[in-house]
């Protein structure tokens, strides 16, 4: 079949196969380019690892560390007319890329919150590694089914008091004025249990409990804290809660990590387009506006240059650079640098449709939603028929 990208609202419904490959190819190229990773880890648990920063983990600790690595996603594969998702085509590229490189990579396509999937993921590094060195868990996902078969759902909402901003349609690229009620203290918690930190701690317990992380062994979650005109929404709203709960769960994982002589890090990135943060009402609008103002600087980076780095000079580090007082790692200090936070501000209410282009990187934002669906790369030929199944082995 002829694929092109179907998008609705701020979701994209297809996604080509050739496409993600170029994407992973891009990403490897960028680790390998960039040399060898010292004291890197070895054997490497993702949770959450097709896309974003938990595949960013991923390549970089196979291609920049010569890793084994075992990942954990739950992908759409293709069927009839419909293309797989996009973490589907990047995962069965990364497998093939690193089956090439002869590099171990296992795969579990499966419900990461369940108890079933988190016991056949540690046979498997029983069986085939026998422990780990560093576990990271990137996991972003809109529910969560608990013990009890209850499904609690994730929302994107203002607390207290209702939202009111601007955004930018993907489509028309009309800046469009919105509006959201404040959540409920149920949609909070809710919030909270999905995208909080106490899966994390579940499959750390798991592993410590069966012996699973090797001496010293490091965890680490991804957290975002970004600039004061997105906190109403963001950073004070119900995803914020969610953030601030992995907080708590990152000093008591400390403890229990403590079991192995290792410990647990959460690292503080800079604003990216991602699956999720495509989701977040207003941040196209200030996404656009950092991307402009960070590549005018020469500061810009992306998720594997950003996961790059926290490997090669933070994750793995002794000097303790980089960290904040309340123990965070800090990725985002070129985004909240107080002269391009300054500029990102002057903006914010000066943008409008005449202006879009001329303030604001909105071309580079959808470029970066395109390409994160396998569309736009210039080494694919998107008039071509190509076939949208693509095969995988799954653990």
């Amino acid at each position: 079949m002829i694929i092109k990208p179907r998008i609705r609202g701020f979701l994209c419904t297809s996604a080509h196969p050739e496409g993600c490959r170029a994407d992973v190819a891009e990403q490897i190229a960028h680790v390998r380019g960039q040399g060898p990773i010292a004291d890197g880890p070895k054997r490497v648990l993702i949770v959450g690892a097709s896309g974003g920063y938990g595949l960013a983990s991923r390549i970089t600790a196979a291609f920049g560390c010569n890793a084994s690595t075992v990942g954990v996603f739950f992908e759409r594969p293709a069927s009839g007319n419909r293309t797989a998702s996009p973490g589907w085509y990047k995962s069965a590229a990364f497998a093939e890329a690193a089956s090439e490189a002869g590099l171990y990579a296992r795969s579990v396509n499966g419900d990461a919150f369940s108890a079933e999937l988190k016991e056949q993921v540690a046979d498997i590094i029983a069986a085939d590694l026998g422990q780990v060195d560093l576990v990271v868990y990137s996991l972003a996902a809109p529910q969560r089914q608990l013990a009890d078969g209850t499904i609690a759902r994730s929302t994107l909402k203002p607390i207290g008091a209702p939202f009111a901003g601007s955004t930018i349609d993907l489509n028309t690229s009309e800046i469009k004025e919105i509006e959201l009620e404040p959540a409920t203290p149920e949609e909070v918690a809710d919030t909270v249990t999905v995208m909080g930190g106490e899966d994390w701690q579940d499959w750390i317990r798991l592993l410590v409990d069966r012996g699973l992380l090797a001496e010293g062994c490091t965890t680490v979650n991804y957290t975002y804290l970004g600039s004061e005109v997105t906190w109403p929404i963001y950073f004070d709203g119900t995803i914020g809660q969610a953030k601030k709960d992995l907080e708590r769960a990152t000093a008591e994982l400390r403890e229990t990590m403590a079991r192995v002589g290792g410990t647990a890090h959460l690292a503080v990135m800079k604003g990216l387009l991602t699956q999720a943060s495509s989701a977040i009402p207003g941040m196209s609008l200030y996404l656009s506006l950092l991307f402009k103002v960070m590549k005018e600087e020469g500061t810009d980076e992306g998720c594997i240059e950003q996961v790059r780095r926290l490997f090669a000079t933070r994750l793995f580090s002794t000097t303790g650079d980089g960290v904040d007082e309340e123990g965070r790692i800090r990725m985002d200090e070129f985004e909240l640098a107080e002269a391009t936070q300054a500029r990102v501000k002057s903006r914010w209410d000066q943008v409008t449709e005449a202006n879009l282009d001329e303030l604001t990187d909105f071309a580079g934002y959808k470029d970066a939603f395109l390409k994160m669906h396998g569309f736009n790369f210039d080494s694919v030929d998107y008039e071509q028929e190509v076939d949208a199944y693509r095969p995988m082995e799954l653990g």
